[in-house]
């Protein structure tokens, strides 16, 4: 079994110490082999369809997105493809690489798309590792604007009434126009000397950006100029070495009701007061996934795939799971009565919400799940590393 590594990014050290994360003096931590479960629900593939060559090893965090009544959905070589919600019929397909061969893309090795698909103002907003932000018609698939960011783009933009914002690799912020693509502003951050390879997308609010930055902190961003309102620590990095001080938040922080919740690589979760950015309450975990909730409960996958479910109002954890350790996780999603994840060989296990147990479990693809799954109504969204998205329903 291979164990996908979360790639580290170095400013100012060795090509050798970047590829440590892979070298074969590194032991692998065992990946916990799956067990039998009794089932109690039992998920189905109802719908699939081949998007291009999918993303192969590499990091990316391609998800698709829906609106309009159609999925959206890009692969890391440039396609950009949108289906009937309802039927699957394929109603558009672009190439983004051949759509800007001769202009942005011209210097660039391809698409090498990552960043997300983010459909929003009749638009769909993608990005990649080249910095090329680009926007397509929603309705005809046609190229609408493109920009150069100021680094790798590695995570969804996000829209933000009249503005769409990307959190770029080279530790800034950065706003453009969603009509034309003007750049209305950019907010820096400066990054550590080592951070993980990846950043969090953005959340929109009452006029704010949140965002987390590759040295532990949460900011909010106003769209109207591009200043911060505020900036909050979750975590100080401590420890003798630049790998133990690591402390992304790598994950789009979680809006809900007046707080917010967030968690950092190597460091806390924690709750925060949406306005002001007061703490209210801050655990230890480590996690570079986004967050899920229902109710009452935050569910987090840490960095060795252990699952937990943790009151969101105190912070206690209620339930944890550590059957799928190592097994390359996905970020979880609720749906209905279920939390559910993916893994690096391609199952989808359903996690009872009240106490953690394993009820369910489906294989969608062998080539393996890494994005977070999409929930839309009753259906449940994921895509592979092999190119396919595939639509997962409960009986």
């Amino acid at each position: 079994m291979k164990s996908w590594c979360k790639t580290l990014l170095a400013c100012g050290m060795s090509i050798g110490m970047l590829s440590a994360c892979s070298s074969s003096d590194v032991e692998e931590e065992p990946v916990t082999p799956l067990s039998e479960i009794q089932a109690t629900v039992f998920p189905q593939v109802s719908w699939s369809a081949n998007v291009g060559n999918g993303v192969g090893e590499y990091y990316s965090r391609l998800r698709p997105a829906v609106n309009y009544g159609k999925l959206f959905v890009a692969d890391r070589y440039g396609k950009v493809e949108a289906f009937d919600e309802v039927t699957g019929e394929r109603i558009w397909q672009n190439d983004f690489s051949s759509a800007f061969r001769d202009n942005a893309l011209a210097k660039n090795k391809g698409a090498r798309l990552a960043g997300g698909v983010t459909a929003s103002r009749n638009k769909v907003f993608v990005g990649g590792e080249s910095g090329l932000l680009a926007a397509f018609d929603e309705a005809t698939g046609e190229a609408v604007w493109h920009v150069m960011a100021g680094g790798e783009l590695l995570s969804a933009p996000t829209v933000g009434e009249d503005v769409v914002v990307v959190n770029t690799g080279a530790g800034t912020l950065e706003a453009f126009d969603v009509e034309d693509g003007t750049q209305r502003w950019v907010y820096e951050n400066q990054l550590p000397t080592l951070t993980l390879r990846g950043t969090g997308a953005a959340s929109y609010e009452a006029g704010g950006f949140f965002v987390g930055t590759a040295d532990g902190k949460i900011a909010v961003v106003i769209k109207n100029n591009g200043q911060a309102a505020w900036e909050q620590a979750i975590y100080t990095p401590t420890g003798g070495n630049e790998f133990s001080r690591m402390a992304d938040v790598d994950m789009k922080p979680l809006l809900v009701g007046e707080n917010l919740y967030a968690v950092s690589y190597n460091g806390n979760l924690v709750s925060m007061e949406m306005r002001t950015g007061r703490i209210v309450w801050s655990r230890s975990y480590s996690s570079f996934h986004e967050l899920a909730y229902s109710g009452a409960s935050l569910f987090v996958v840490d960095d060795h795939s252990r699952v937990y479910a943790v009151d969101r109002r105190n912070g206690l954890e209620l339930w944890n799971n550590s059957e799928l350790t190592n097994r390359d996780l996905t970020a979880a999603v609720s749906f209905k009565d279920y939390v559910v994840v993916g893994d690096f060989e391609g199952y989808l296990h359903f996690l009872n919400k009240s106490d953690g147990q394993i009820v369910g479990r489906v294989v969608v693809d062998s080539s393996g799940l890494y994005s977070q799954p999409l929930v839309v109504n009753d259906n449940l969204y994921v895509q592979t590393r092999g190119g396919k998205v595939i639509r997962v329903t409960l009986p």
